[in-house]
């Protein structure tokens, strides 16, 4: 399955502009072929627009879930999408991904909040694997800094993940989980991530790009640089299978020795 990352921080503030810079990326993505587009974490409102996170907010099945089904739909290809969910009196750090057919397929809360900024506006999800099935392949969501918790992505290797979808907003001085954590994951677990990111200044946060489609050999299919750019990698469900016979990570576990990993670390 061919796959688009759209590497922007959109128009922040604007779900309107966003919704629109989406169609844009959607159309080029199509006629590249690709079935599957991924914007980054909280593309449809930005990331750094403090109380406003909480007045954009919209439930999973709001207005823009229902506009940007309908472009999923207008270009046929899935879309995966961040934004900030309203569920009753909580709002959470959500991703949610619609199909080329409009149906709302999966809907994730982030579960590690980062730094102060999250954790002053958003609640943590609990539930660490969501997937849906997409053209055969099984897909699973995940955002940002959750990727970097190992725990979380063999979790989803375990539970037969193909592609994890990582919507991120990835700033300045951490490019290196996006050099280097993300394609060890990929390798460890079997698996493809696509680490999608925004780019450039916002507010006190400078995002620093680097989008990529890491395999489960550790190399990069596809990865952009530090300027908005829509990128394309494949996903290729034969070479999967072919790695995951050859490098037998998960069959040689030994889940007996890992009861510690529960625990919290020694203090002292």
């Amino acid at each position: 399955m061919r796959t688009a990352l759209l590497q922007s921080s959109g128009r922040p503030g604007s779900v309107v502009g966003n919704l629109k810079v989406l169609d844009e990326a959607a159309g080029r993505a199509a006629a590249a072929g690709a079935g599957l587009l991924i914007a980054p974490e909280l593309f449809l409102t930005g990331y750094a627009i403090g109380a406003d996170v909480h007045r954009l907010a919209e439930p999973a099945d709001g207005d823009s879930a229902d506009e940007i089904a309908e472009i999923a739909g207008r270009h046929g290809l899935a879309v995966v999408y961040g934004y900030p969910e309203r569920a009753s009196d909580l709002v959470f750090n959500s991703t949610q991904l619609i199909s080329a057919d409009g149906t709302r397929l999966a809907n994730y809360r982030k579960t590690h909040l980062f730094g102060c900024f999250e954790q002053e506006w958003f609640t943590p999800g609990d539930e660490p694997v969501v997937q849906a099935e997409l053209d055969g392949l099984r897909v699973g969501l995940m955002i940002c800094y959750d990727v970097e918790f190992p725990e979380n992505v063999r979790a989803h290797a375990l539970a037969g993940t193909d592609l994890l979808v990582v919507p991120t907003a990835q700033m300045h001085p951490f490019q290196f989980v996006a050099e280097s954590v993300v394609p060890v994951r990929a390798f460890e677990n079997q698996l493809y991530v696509a680490y999608v990111n925004r780019v450039g200044t916002e507010g006190e946060f400078e995002f620093v790009g680097l989008s990529t489609l890491a395999g489960p050999d550790g190399g990069a299919r596809t990865r952009a640089g530090r300027t908005e750019e829509l990128v394309l990698g494949d996903v290729d469900p034969v070479f999967l299978a072919a790695s995951r016979e050859a490098n037998p990570y998960l069959k040689d576990r030994r889940p007996g020795l890992y009861g510690a990993l529960g625990r919290h670390p020694r203090t002292t």
